[in-house]
């Protein structure tokens, strides 16, 4: 696997050449190219699934996903080979966090996680070239700083985390800030199991309090004490 030195990596257009000799002559020389060459992309993107800082773990990971890019491209299709290659890179480097996930992430860090992840899919594809840092926080309307510590959650303890440091870049009509929906679903989080299902089914799927009863098979009565002892438990703790 190549160092990382502190060299100028490579970009898209020699590793689209590497990957051409690779083709033509399947020998040991041509593939360390594909892999000196495609140095950008997994030092890239392994940045970017750290938070900024990548473990030699993660950037294997990321070269494994390489490896696999050389086995199964087919240049038919009409796809770049960096195109390709970018996709598996990320693949690994996805299933690599969710393996060595160390830590229980909260609900919001998941749910972060997950937009994030999908901004990267996202912007690689609309604009062909690698996303940076504040292209996604751009686009989820997370701080950078606050996207890079998302992405420590499940690799850190909570108490590690500046959940702080995860705010909003801009306002959004009616949409609450995502510091304030990270406080909103803690309190949800404090609430016991039956709380937090009628909570949730009234409020984020807009059900009536006969609707959850029918759902939860309980009485309509039932519910409506659940949703008044939650609310207020939730209303103490965000106070």
């Amino acid at each position: 696997m190549p160092k990382n030195d502190g060299i100028q990596y490579a970009q898209p257009p020699e590793l689209e050449e590497a990957a051409s000799a690779y083709r033509k002559d399947r020998c040991e020389d041509n593939l360390q190219r594909i892999f000196e060459a495609g140095s950008a992309l997994v030092y890239h993107f392994g940045s970017l699934y750290s938070g900024g800082r990548p473990g030699e773990d993660l950037l294997q990971a990321g070269y494994e996903g390489l490896m696999k890019a050389v086995q199964r491209f087919d240049h038919g299709r009409g796809t770049t080979f960096a195109t390709f290659a970018s996709h598996c890179i990320r693949g690994e480097m996805r299933h690599h966090l969710r393996q060595e996930a160390s830590f229980d992430r909260p609900g919001w860090a998941a749910d972060l996680q997950t937009r994030i992840y999908r901004a990267i899919e996202t912007l690689s594809q609309k604009s062909g070239e690698l996303p940076m840092l504040d292209d996604i926080a751009k686009d989820i309307n997370v701080r950078k700083e606050g996207v890079a510590q998302a992405l420590k959650a499940g690799r850190v303890s909570l108490d590690d985390l500046d959940i702080k440091q995860v705010r909003h870049l801009y306002y959004k009509s009616f949409q609450l800030p995502i510091e304030d929906q990270i406080v909103v679903r803690q309190a949800l989080e404090r609430l016991n199991e039956l709380q937090r299902r009628v909570i949730y089914l009234i409020f984020y799927h807009d059900l009536t309090q006969q609707q959850v009863a029918e759902e939860m098979g309980i009485g309509q009565r039932r519910v409506s004490r659940l949703m008044h002892r939650g609310l207020e438990s939730m209303a103490e703790y965000l106070a």
